[in-house]
């Protein structure tokens, strides 16, 4: 199985549509990424299209292929802040789940960590459900949990803690 990473640069309507296919798998799956189950199909599609109209400097978004399909996506939103011109925050790291433990996952991150050194980041942040399927990922691949937030998110079985993970990067 070939994963190919790709930085998503345009807008594209066809892309739109595979990121909402994407959006609504991982989220019908359970995943937390700010929907609740069943996505519609115009939220997502409206969320897509945002995260699109806002690439570039505070955004960077990637997609991960496998044999052409569409298989998982991760953004990086380098802090904009003077006080923060080290630091990033990893977003919506999601894989179809069709294609989960095959190491989408580990590519994503990996060209998200790439791309953070380039821009001199060298700490990343990021936020995840607790008890989720990606904690074990964060973990295997050098992220330090910090703590957690009780009833931080609403799920289809209640208000759940998100937990806080940071990475340091070599310069």
């Amino acid at each position: 199985m070939a994963v190919t990473i790709e930085e998503v640069e345009a807008r594209s309507e066809p892309l739109v549509s595979e990121l909402t296919a994407l959006l609504r798998d991982v989220v019908d799956a359970g995943a937390s990424v700010g929907f609740l189950p069943p996505l519609k199909t115009a939220l997502g599609e409206t969320y897509w299209r945002d995260v699109l109209a806002s690439l570039g400097d505070g955004l960077v978004l990637w997609v991960a292929r496998v044999d052409g399909r569409l298989a998982g996506t991760v953004q990086l939103a380098p802090s904009g802040k003077q006080n923060a011109r080290h630091r990033a925050e990893l977003q919506k790291l999601m894989v179809m789940s069709s294609h989960r433990g095959r190491g989408v996952a580990s590519r994503l991150l990996a060209t998200a960590e790439a791309r953070a050194r380039e821009l001199g980041r060298t700490l990343l942040v990021l936020d995840t459900l607790e008890g989720s399927e990606a904690e074990p990922v964060y973990r295997h691949l050098g992220w330090q949990r910090v703590g957690a937030i009780p009833d931080f998110a609403e799920t289809p079985e209640g208000l759940r803690a998100t937990v806080y993970y940071y990475k340091k990067l070599a310069a």
